[in-house]
């Protein structure tokens, strides 16, 4: 097995090198706009933003061509991981939380981070420079989510609703430690809330963190994560060969999800996953392995040379305002989200959220189900409502 294993990852770097994107310099992949909101006839407008250490990100601003509404608060919704903006608008209208966010009078924005194909690069590096993809989640909080924020408030001059799932809240709650960040948001909806993920039970994830896999793409010099690569088909194949059921793949890898509707799964397919990088799924790794919910850990010696310590700063939910309202929503069968460890989350958060627990709803559900807009997103928008400062709208 662990020959097999070294021969594909490998092939895999390999191959991943003659197909890396070749395009120039902040040049858009795609557009989210034309692929999926303007033939839903809904507007949209693509916005850029650069981040502080260079990376060129799209947004999309969302709104209902229906019946003249009441301009409403911004929102910014902010995808998990292999995920990009595209998540919350793979259903139909009446199904997918960014066209609902819309009919409901919300000023929708939607963010895509960096290594996503609807962001737009680096102002110097390409894609297949390895220091384009020297980035993990908390990257992605201090940089690009801080970023998307401050743009949204400038543009509004308001303070902004936040949307989160999965790796989003990750990011988010590690953002909203940051006093300039927090002061700036008016509230946050965390769907399948994740900072401490030692108690995760997706088996593939367990796997694959048994197995090291994370330490073995970086000694093998691996930077990207891209599931579309045939290569990376042929890896997961044989992490599943003898060992593990992997016939429900989504299952193996999120736990098991209720309302997600599997018969679209083709269509889903055309649009994720995306990509990330290798140092982002080390560094949750690392926090599966650890218990922590900390900054990247490069080793004892670079640990001391890049933070003064020996261990990595850990991300103090303590320091999250008291005054930020915050709402979450979780899954009882949820394999990354456990229940555990959202209860850990709600110990070290220094205020009570509003809850909802929906038993039988897993990782995906809340991003994808067709009975979320019943069952999770109603209660988020009631939530939004009554955060309202105006009583106009």
């Amino acid at each position: 097995m662990k020959w097999l294993l070294v021969a594909v990852l490998t092939a895999f770097t390999i191959f991943s090198a003659l197909t890396q994107s070749h395009l120039l310099h902040g040049s858009p992949v795609n557009s989210l706009c034309a692929d999926l909101i303007h033939p839903a006839n809904y507007s949209c407008t693509e916005h850029t933003i650069q981040t502080k250490d260079g990376y060129i990100l799209a947004l999309q601003r969302v709104a209902s061509l229906g019946p003249r509404l009441q301009s409403g608060p911004p929102v910014l919704l902010q995808h998990g991981l292999f995920m990009a903006g595209d998540v919350w608008f793979l259903n139909s209208p009446k199904e997918s939380l960014g066209f609902i966010l819309a009919d409901h009078g919300f000023d929708v924005w939607v963010g895509n981070v960096r290594g996503t194909r609807y962001s737009y690069g680096h102002v110097t590096l390409f894609e297949t420079d390895k220091e384009f993809w020297d980035w993990s989640w908390e990257d992605l909080a201090m940089y690009d989510l801080a970023e998307m924020i401050q743009y949204l408030y400038s543009i509004s001059n308001s303070k902004i609703f936040l949307v989160g799932h999965s790796q989003g809240t990750i990011m988010s709650f590690a953002a909203l430690t940051q006093p300039h960040v927090a002061e700036m948001v008016e509230a946050a909806a965390l769907l399948s809330p994740i900072s401490y993920l030692d108690h995760v039970t997706a088996p593939l994830v367990e796997r694959m963190v048994f197995m090291h896999l994370d330490q073995m793409v970086v000694a093998l010099g691996l930077h990207q994560i891209n599931f579309r690569s045939d290569m990376l088909v042929k890896l997961v194949d044989s992490l599943c060969e003898g060992h593990m059921d992997c016939t429900d793949f989504l299952t193996s890898i999120t736990g098991t999800n209720c309302c997600f509707n599997a018969s679209r799964i083709e269509y889903y397919l055309d649009y994720e996953p995306h990509p990330s990088s290798v140092k982002n799924i080390r560094h949750l790794f690392q926090m599966i392995r650890k218990g922590t919910f900390a900054q990247y850990d490069y080793g004892y010696f670079k640990n001391l040379r890049t933070y003064g310590l020996s261990k990595p700063p850990e991300f103090k939910l303590s320091h999250i305002p008291t005054s930020l309202p915050m709402w979450m929503g979780y899954g009882g069968t949820d394999g990354l989200a456990d229940v555990t460890d959202v209860e850990h989350t709600l110990a070290e958060l220094p205020s009570r959220p509003e809850l909802l627990y929906l038993e039988d709803y897993g990782h995906i559900d809340f991003v994808l189900g067709s009975s979320a807009k019943e069952d999770v997103y109603k209660h988020m928008i009631q939530f939004f409502r009554a955060k309202v400062k105006s009583s106009s709208w």
